[in-house]
């Protein structure tokens, strides 16, 4: 008779793998990035367990936005002080901080729970199409 195997946590194994978003769109590029951060991408993806891979993502400031999005979208933080609310259009975030805006779409594709820092926490983010993890040899992705 056959049994179920189940995977622990401590038997995960983790990937490494680089996209580069050079002339995509934000929100297709961010949801790819996210099935891989969640551990999607796997065969024996678990919901409750932490089954993501380590994500590069290089050329994040040469992310495109459509419908000109650049006029009318705000980027909110709030402080938790009344009148700490700062809205910041997203046109100036991606000229002076590409890796808030993509950090900030992720954040929003992963599931809300105990889970989302720690995936969170393997996403890597460079400016420019070269990043320092070459020894991990990871695995390119094209969009």
């Amino acid at each position: 008779m056959n049994k179920t195997t189940w995977l622990k946590g401590k038997e995960v194994e983790r990937s490494w793998y680089v996209f580069d978003v050079e002339g995509k769109t934000l929100g297709r590029a961010c949801t790819e990035i996210a099935k891989y951060l969640m551990g999607k991408n796997s065969p024996s993806y678990d919901a409750h367990l932490d089954m993501g891979n380590n994500v590069i993502i290089v050329n994040i400031e040469k992310v495109t936005l459509t419908g000109g999005k650049e006029q009318y979208v705000d980027i909110q933080r709030y402080s938790g002080y009344p009148g700490g609310l700062k809205r910041t259009k997203i046109k100036d975030l991606l000229s002076n901080k590409p890796d808030d805006v993509i950090r900030h779409a992720i954040k929003g594709m992963l599931p809300n729970n105990k889970l989302r820092d720690r995936m969170l926490a393997r996403l890597y983010l460079y400016a420019g199409g070269t990043h320092p993890h070459e020894a991990q040899k990871p695995e390119k992705i094209n969009l």
